[in-house]
């Protein structure tokens, strides 16, 4: 048997089942062919195989991001949006100064988007205000999502264009934060932002679809080769189709449709039922609930414990009440479920937790389990009791260790000491038997980066102080791993094709500079991503990787003692 692809010299973490790697691997139609020693695998090299000396570096499988926003991610990109990242500003100056920028290359009337400012990284040491940008926008309304997506500062223009003033009520769950006169100060909390938001302009279809290519030639950057779209609608799902059958985009996409909008939810799923797109490359098979906030300093994920300095938060499904709420989310539930579609819900807080998981066991005892793994999104706050309630029921949870490295130093003051040391409790809930999956939920906290996650979970150290929030909840380097890769594919229901390099499984995976299962944990955020391969394929190469096309043997065998050369893909 002659390999398309072949990697040898390496460490190969099948993630199958033994821990020990492999030295080698072999692809073929887009499988994995063979794993074993380099004199193995060298035995399929034939005349066509392209071959990869790994010369001591650790292969993969490729990572599976189980929530992300993969459109929102490519349109926060410049030129569409300005980067306000942690990155790119510390300072309400430093913002000042790039929207100065912005407005002179913008006409009267037109919009100014930025994206990813976090009032933590901030030298300000207080919450930014309409003030601070109204000077250099008297024309142009303005408006800066936060970076949990959960929170948008704008300007007096784009106040007036939605129509808030000191009169303007919010939803319920939503926030229009006033001054002590009582007048908006331009940030808008929760579903206080789709005030402005529906006022907003869209991006034009050709903007999108390019957003979309962006984002996933950044995703496979890092390594990342499946996905699941954390809420999308009909018309994203199509642009992924098309955009896979003209070749522009190659990526693995579980896609979740967003409940809420004008429709009713089972006029919304019912056109998504017995689909004809091959799901291992397009599958449209999840619900996205959004049943509170975030418990940052927004405070606005529906707590049991008070949050320091007051207030429990609250539900934001629809609703007048959060009786009418809770009735909201158990209905979706149970049609999602009953039209066999699974269901994610976003629940931070623990309250809402536990209203999400009486809601997945009513449906499942009512129609059946199904074989729907339905799962808890985030569940920062996740009490004990629950987590072994979702372990019993067969639930699961994703979590986001990303997220836990970039914010953790700046919820002591809004969660108390003891709360933000459990928060994503991933040791807990491993050892209760919670199938826990890790996402990057990107662009939140910038680029989708599992080496970041890795880090966060193997040492719980934040990224601005090094400080350890939660060290019991600190776990090996496998179970890390495995959480973003073989855990993503069982919450995909697809454990059975991917997640895993074992013989027989899609060849998606990721070559990272380096030998992961010996690196200092400091180091680990660090190490590059050399290649990454979805379906055998190789989608995402770095400037010298160390391949070589076997049809010149004097090659072969150079590269095999020095490394870095380079060829074409050669794939039957």
């Amino acid at each position: 048997m002659n390999a398309d692809l072949v990697l040898v010299n390496g460490n190969v973490l099948t993630m199958a089942g033994d821990p020990a790697p492999c030295e080698a691997i072999a692809v073929r139609n887009g499988l994995v062919a063979k794993v074993g020693t380099s004199s193995e695998i060298r035995s399929c090299i034939g005349p066509r195989t392209e071959v990869v000396d790994l010369r001591g570096r650790t292969v993969i499988p490729g990572v599976n991001d189980a929530h992300i926003h993969p459109l929102q991610l490519g349109t926060n990109q410049p030129p569409l949006t300005l980067d306000l990242s942690r990155s790119a500003v510390r300072s309400i100056a430093d913002i000042r100064e790039a929207l100065g920028a912005a407005a002179q290359a913008k006409r009267p009337g037109e919009w100014i988007r930025g994206a990813g400012w976090d009032q933590g990284y901030l030298s300000d040491g207080r919450y930014p205000h309409r003030r601070d940008i109204d000077d250099l926008t008297p024309d142009n309304p303005v408006a800066f999502r936060e970076w949990s997506g959960h929170a948008l500062w704008v300007n007096t223009k784009a106040l007036e264009l939605a129509g808030i003033d000191r009169h303007t009520e919010p939803p319920l769950g939503g926030v229009i934060v006033k001054d002590g006169a009582g007048e908006p100060t331009g940030l808008l909390l929760e579903g206080a932002a789709r005030l402005v938001d529906a006022v907003v302009p869209e991006f034009t279809e050709d903007e999108q679809r390019r957003a979309l290519t962006t984002a996933i030639a950044l995703m496979h950057r890092n390594g990342i080769t499946s996905i699941t779209d954390a809420g999308t609608d009909a018309e994203n799902i199509a642009r992924y189709a098309a955009l896979q059958a003209s070749g522009a985009i190659r990526q693995r996409v579980t896609a979740m449709l967003l409940a809420g909008g004008a429709r009713d939810l089972r006029e919304q799923l019912e056109p998504f039922r017995g689909g004809d797109a091959d799901p291992r490359w397009l599958n449209v098979s999840q619900v996205k609930i959004y049943g509170d906030g975030v418990p940052t300093q927004a405070r606005t994920a529906w707590v049991s414990e008070p949050y320091v300095g007051g207030g429990t938060g609250a539900m934001t499904t629809p609703g007048d009440t959060p009786e009418e709420q809770l009735t909201t989310l158990q209905e979706w539930v149970m049609t999602a479920h009953e039209l066999g579609f699974q269901v994610g819900t976003h629940a931070t807080g623990d309250r809402t937790v536990n209203a999400v998981i009486d809601a997945y066991q009513a449906a499942s005892a009512t129609f059946g389990v199904n074989g729907l793994r339905h799962y808890v999104i985030h569940g920062d706050l996740t009490r004990e009791d629950d987590l072994r309630r979702i372990a019993a029921s067969g639930f699961g949870v994703s979590f986001n260790p990303q997220i836990k490295r970039s914010l953790s130093h700046q919820l002591v003051d809004v969660l108390g000491r003891e709360r933000t040391d459990y928060q994503w409790p991933f040791r807990t809930a491993m050892e209760l038997g919670v199938p826990v999956g890790s996402a990057s939920d990107a662009p939140v906290v910038g680029l989708p980066d599992f080496r970041e996650g890795l880090a966060a979970m193997v040492t719980r150290a934040s990224l601005a102080t090094g400080e350890v929030f939660g060290a019991d909840q600190v776990i090996g380097l496998g179970p890390a791993l495995a959480s973003y890769t073989s855990a993503g594919a069982w919450q995909d229901g697809a454990e059975q094709w991917k997640g895993t390099l074992a013989e027989g499984m899609a060849a998606d995976l990721a070559v990272l500079g380096d030998d992961l299962m010996r690196m200092p944990a400091d180091a680990i955020a660090d190490v590059p991503v050399e290649l990454t391969c979805v379906g055998g394929e190789v989608v995402y190469e770095a400037e010298s990787p160390d391949r070589t096309d076997s049809a010149d043997p004097a090659s072969a065998a150079a590269a095999g003692e020095h490394g870095y050369l380079e060829s074409g893909c050669c794939h039957d």
